[in-house]
């Protein structure tokens, strides 16, 4: 509580403008998670495509979806890790070289080439490997960068990144696949990256200390917001300490839960509408956009109003309180999704699904990032491992469910596993923090 209400002084006492350099850093980091979702999202959109060309079933297909957040998932650790020792500014530059190579590498693999699926799964799961890096090194730069009290809006505007890179997706890359081809559509997307990577190696700097367009006011008053630690709290912590904390457990189940819900959008959502329900290429990738959407509006939303709520109503019902209802709500508009006949307004009714899974995305990352500290990489890499294997679940579980019980039954069963999520946050403690234990 001593460190929330030296918050509250400090909030108060800052009546003077400070600088904005630190915005500056989440606006790049903003396109960068952008980028980083048109480019991982791109396969949903020509799913069709891609599964005519190389004569794929739509579990083959399930399997190239899993792929990449297979490779995703399970480098996420590591990546904390590695954004934590080396710095999140360089881990992200090389991650961004790293992917647009691979983006461009899948529509080089020639039709009929022996072998061709087990090359598309090695693609998409080293371009995941690529992709890792973003957001656990995001994290460590919002643990450095910003003051906790800020932590909510800056998650919030980082992931809205990830609605506008998917919402971009389904209009841009069907205008390229209907003017060209879809093959063309992800050389575009590798371009992009590259341009994003020269952009972000130029202004972002691992540590407000290392930048040198940083004024001292504003310095001074990023140090002053930094959570009060206990005694031994700057160190990073071991590896075993961080998988053992319960906290961490919890958060990482309910992340799960989560990603369980939110892959379905990037993944069979797009084909959902155009083969199930009906819509054609164009109108599907009108209504596709929306769930991204209402993702960018209320990640962002859901940041500033739970960054407001610290001061007003405390700790837990900011974050924590944020979070569960959000996921509940999600729950309920998934479920009412499935009982509605008209595609158009179901493809609204989970737009809302979307939005309100998404208002709860700050809560994890800046909880993540206030236990994790020193060690926030890695805390928030085993947290979005969780997430990314709910991601691995349902790309390969919904078209299980939807071929042996409907379309329907799968879509409950995200309803059922995002009510799950939303009970786990009773159990999460905003005021805990991970201190290294004596050697």
């Amino acid at each position: 509580m001593a460190a929330i209400d030296h918050l509250k002084r400090e909030s108060r006492t800052t009546t003077v403008p400070v600088g904005n350099f630190r915005w500056v850093v989440i606006f790049c980091t903003f396109v960068i998670a952008a980028v980083s979702y048109l480019d991982r999202n791109n396969i949903s959109i020509a799913a069709s495509s891609v599964q005519k060309e190389f004569g794929l079933s739509n579990v083959q297909l399930g399997a190239v979806f899993s792929a990449f957040i297979m490779g995703y998932a399970f480098s996420q650790p590591l990546a904390g890790r590695i954004a934590d020792r080396f710095g999140a500014s360089r881990a992200i530059g090389a991650a961004i070289l790293w992917w647009s190579i691979f983006t461009s590498l899948l529509p080089a693999i020639p039709v009929g080439i022996p072998g061709a699926l087990a090359i598309l799964l090695s693609v998409r799961f080293l371009l995941g490997v690529g992709e890792a890096i973003i957001f656990p090194a995001s994290n460590r730069l919002v643990a450095s960068w910003i003051p906790s009290q800020e932590r909510g809006l800056a998650n919030g505007l980082i992931f809205a990144g990830v609605g506008v890179g998917g919402g971009l997706a389904p209009p841009l890359i069907t205008f390229i696949m209907l003017s060209h081809s879809w093959r063309w559509a992800f050389w575009m997307c590798a371009l992009i990256g590259v341009a994003a990577g020269v952009l972000w190696m130029f202004l972002v700097r691992n540590s407000p200390a290392e930048q040198g367009h940083i004024g001292a006011a504003e310095l001074a008053y990023i140090n002053a917001g930094m959570p009060v630690r206990r005694e031994g709290g700057t160190s990073p912590v071991r590896w075993q300490e961080v998988v053992r904390d319960r906290q961490v457990a919890v958060l990482t189940l309910s992340y799960f839960c989560y990603g369980y819900v939110a892959y379905i959008f990037f993944t069979w959502f797009f084909k959902y509408l155009s083969e199930v329900r009906g819509l054609n290429l164009k109108a599907s990738a009108l209504y596709a956009t929306l769930p991204f959407v209402a993702m960018a509006a209320a990640s962002s939303l859901g940041g500033f109003v739970s960054d407001k709520l610290v001061g007003v109503a405390g700790k837990r019902m900011a974050r924590c309180g944020v979070a569960g209802m959000s996921l509940l709500a999600a729950s309920v508009f998934v479920w009412l999704a499935t009982q509605v006949a008209d595609a158009r307004l179901a493809a609204l009714v989970l737009a809302g699904g979307a939005g309100a899974l998404y208002f709860a995305q700050s809560a994890f990352w800046a909880i993540s990032a206030d236990i994790g500290g020193p060690s926030a990489g890695l805390v928030s890499g085993i947290m979005n491992m969780g997430c990314q294997l709910g991601g691995v679940v349902t790309a390969a579980l919904t078209p299980v469910l939807a071929n042996y019980l409907g379309w329907t039954a799968s879509f409950a069963a995200a309803a059922l596993i995002c009510l799950v999520g939303a009970f786990a946050w009773i159990f999460v403690d905003p005021f805990h923090t991970l201190v290294p234990r004596p050697a």
